[in-house]
């Protein structure tokens, strides 16, 4: 199968330090204020005004395997999506690429299966981050948590933020349920408070759907309608995901949304296990740079896989 990862500059951004005194300045205030007792954050916290999701680390058995019909995570398997964004009243190119490590991470009780997320802003690296899910026993898919670094223009390092499940005020939501239905009540994508604020929130829009993107057309297709406090009341973003496949496209609706974000699938790819192991390697400096790492047990190989890459 053909081989595809993010461009190699992203191996030589991810894998050193940048070279600015006040990126470092910045990565290391975010280094001290997480390996403190309550740090910043906890300082910063307030219970949420809206519903949470009840989650019990009880409710896990086989949490890595995702089998979601429209939300699986199979490792080695990498989708690449292309689109536009509004920046600067014009529309700017857009390129994410996203990658399931063979890698795994216990948080709050819970081990999941960690993935990695690249995202390009006209060509030129934007964030760079690693995204926790795990599956509950009624084929439910949470996140618990994710760790994001952002780069300026020339590939400089700006700073980074991350929330964790169990930590510091931060609960896990639900990405995907396992039986989407129009009509029921929205449910909540997980939470961080300040400086954070992740308040994202989901609700089921269609179901039943025809989609067609450049990768190809899928039938079944689950509309999600996303949205967020911070993006206002009259912002919101749809999701399409297809059976056996995931997220498929990206649109947005209400006149209130600012990014106005359009993305569709372009390609899915079968990693080779040397690429998988550079992947696996790239999500590992992530979390080893992270202002949290000291706070939560380290990422691991998953149970029989194989490592191919010497990594």
């Amino acid at each position: 199968m053909k081989m595809s990862l993010p461009e190699s500059r992203i191996a030589q951004v991810g894998m050193s330090f940048p070279s600015r005194p006040m990126a470092l300045l910045a990565l290391m205030t975010f280094i001290c204020l997480g390996l403190s007792s309550g740090g910043a954050m906890a300082q910063k916290s307030k219970a949420p005004d809206v519903a949470l999701e009840a989650f019990d680390h009880n409710n896990f058995d086989r949490s890595t395997g995702v089998d979601n019909k429209w939300f699986p995570l199979q490792p080695g398997t990498q989708w690449i999506y292309k689109g536009f964004t509004q920046g600067d009243k014009k529309r700017v190119p857009r390129r994410v690429v996203q990658t399931v490590t063979d890698l795994t991470k216990v948080i709050n009780g819970v081990r999941t299966v960690v993935v990695w997320d690249v995202d390009y802003k006209d060509g030129k690296l934007q964030e760079s981050e690693i995204i926790f899910f795990a599956q509950d026993k009624g084929g439910n898919v949470w996140q618990l948590g994710e760790l994001v670094e952002t780069y300026e223009e020339d590939g400089d390092f700006v700073g980074a933020h991350a929330w964790i499940a169990g930590m510091d005020g931060a609960s896990a939501g639900i990405m995907m349920k396992a039986d989407p239905r129009p009509g029921t009540p929205s449910y909540s994508q997980g939470f961080a408070p300040p400086p954070v604020n992740w308040t994202d929130r989901a609700a089921v829009e269609q179901v039943g759907q025809k989609v067609c993107v450049q990768a190809g057309c899928y039938k079944d297709v689950v509309v999600i309608a996303e949205s967020s406090k911070k993006e206002g009341p009259d912002a919101q973003q749809l999701k399409y995901y297809a059976p056996g496949v995931g997220y498929v496209r990206a649109g947005w609706q209400r006149k209130g949304e600012k990014l106005r974000e359009s993305l569709e699938l372009t390609e899915i790819v079968k990693l080779t296990p040397d690429a998988l192991a550079k992947a696996r390697a790239e999500a590992l400096e992530i979390e080893k740079r992270a202002y949290l790492y000291g706070r939560t047990p380290p990422a691991e190989l998953t149970k029989g896989a194989t490592d191919a890459g010497g990594q």
